[in-house]
């Protein structure tokens, strides 16, 4: 494989040109340049063996070596880009006898500027590449690699969330609505029975409220009027103070049929 020569590009028309003597070390300008009037018109081919990498600049017709520029790394001093364009490069070529001489060579379309630009970086990348990989052979790397497979019977959990355990998920309701919250049973919430006194009260609501023999339910009903029970106990107390209950007087309740419920 070194002793084959592969071509890595090839443009058909080319512009060769004298260029002056570089002023300064900041590089060269085509402007300096008779672009209108190339010297010399022809063919250059990218081409490379094994490693070596070189540029011939032939005639378009005969293929006749005009120059030859070996190219040792780009970008480099063997190919200089231009200060103001893309399109020209200043070569470094050598002749038989290890003689060199700078030209200029420019392409009429930008597109073959780029193709020539890419095919010489390609080439040394690739032999970037190479080195690394020999490199890699004669030294392998020998710090250990870290082993995250599992193993025979080994096993992993995952923890989606912060439910505790043994707790169920709500069922979704069919369709992927909002759950609706049933009624109440009755399908009306139930209804306090109103107190006594503001009103006239059913039989049954009557009932409900008081016991029907408030003798049995209080034993100490009947020692209410006599001077010895407990109601004559307590202080008496102010009968000219007006109530501000909501339950008004017991005396005067409205509604109760029963004498014994007047008493009190």
């Amino acid at each position: 494989m070194d002793d084959y020569e592969s071509v890595l590009c090839v443009k058909n028309e080319c512009f060769i040109y004298k260029i002056p003597p570089r002023t300064s070390n900041r590089g060269y300008r085509a402007a300096d340049w008779k672009l209108d009037q190339p010297d010399w018109t022809g063919r250059v081919r990218v081409c490379a063996k094994g490693k070596d990498c070189y540029i011939k600049i032939e005639d378009k017709n005969s293929g006749e070596l005009f120059a030859k520029c070996p190219v040792d790394d780009y970008p480099g001093i063997a190919v200089e880009a231009v200060l103001d364009s893309s399109r020209y490069f200043v070569l470094k070529i050598v002749n038989d006898n290890g003689q060199h001489a700078f030209i200029g060579m420019g392409f009429q379309d930008r597109g073959d500027s780029f193709d020539f630009n890419v095919a010489m970086q390609d080439h040394f990348k690739w032999i970037k590449q190479n080195e690394k990989l020999e490199a890699e052979a004669v030294q392998p790397d020998l710090t250990p690699k870290l082993d995250l497979s599992f193993k025979e019977g080994q096993t992993i959990h995952i923890n989606l969330g912060n439910r505790a355990p043994g707790a169920t998920s709500r069922p979704k309701p069919a369709g992927g609505g909002l759950a609706v919250i049933p009624p109440p049973p009755g399908g009306m919430a139930p209804k306090l029975a109103p107190p006594p006194g503001t009103g006239a009260a059913s039989p049954a609501s009557s009932r409900r409220a008081f016991p029907s023999n408030p003798q049995a339910a209080f034993p100490s009903m009947d020692s209410f009027g006599s001077s010895s029970g407990v109601h004559q106990s307590q202080p008496q107390k102010n009968t000219t103070t007006t109530t501000t209950s909501e339950w008004g007087d017991f005396t005067v309740a409205s509604g109760n049929t029963d004498s014994s419920w007047e008493q009190f």
